[in-house]
């Protein structure tokens, strides 16, 4: 017995591609993706993430008096980072500049990458955004927004009566 018999019949048509219908319809398919991604001038998320770009990690918490935002920013420093804090919403914009350089006796290595990133958190009640304050050590950036006076009033429980 011959192992090409052994192998799909997809495999054994592999020469012939017009011949089989899994084959244009996988062609179609990326012309599909190829026609529908032309029109930006950004690659697919998922393809974008290998080439560099880069978007931080952020965590929001909300308390009774305020909302703490925590935003991981490795490798940025504290000039390349910009706040701003409005009355429903937090925007975190920065720029990362990395460079590597490594000299050797036959050799010489230089990278550099720059990029740029914005982060928007929109916040579900009004906040003070004059109160607000932000401190950044270590690669993480902290930022608290105080609520509103009236996002801080609690409602008032309602009896319900079974008629």
């Amino acid at each position: 017995m011959k192992i090409k018999n052994l192998l799909p019949t997809v495999a054994r048509t592999a020469g012939r591609d017009d011949d089989h219908p899994f084959y244009s319809l996988q062609r179609q398919m990326n012309s599909l993706f190829d026609d529908f991604f032309s029109g930006f001038d950004v690659a697919p998320r998922g393809l974008a993430a290998g080439f560099g770009a880069f978007s931080p990690s952020i965590d929001v918490k909300e308390s009774d008096k305020d909302f703490s935002i925590r935003a991981e920013l490795p490798g940025v420093e504290e000039k390349d980072i910009e706040v701003t804090v409005t009355h429903d919403g937090v925007t975190i914009k920065g720029e990362k500049k990395e460079e590597k350089e490594d000299k050797g006796k036959n050799y010489y290595y230089m990278e550099r990458s720059y990029g740029s990133f914005n982060r928007t958190i929109p916040l579900s009640v009004e906040t003070e955004a004059d109160k607000a304050s932000a401190s950044f050590k270590n690669g993480v950036l902290n930022i608290i927004v105080p609520k509103a006076a009236s996002a801080k009033a609690k409602g008032t429980k309602v009896p319900i009566k079974a008629t």
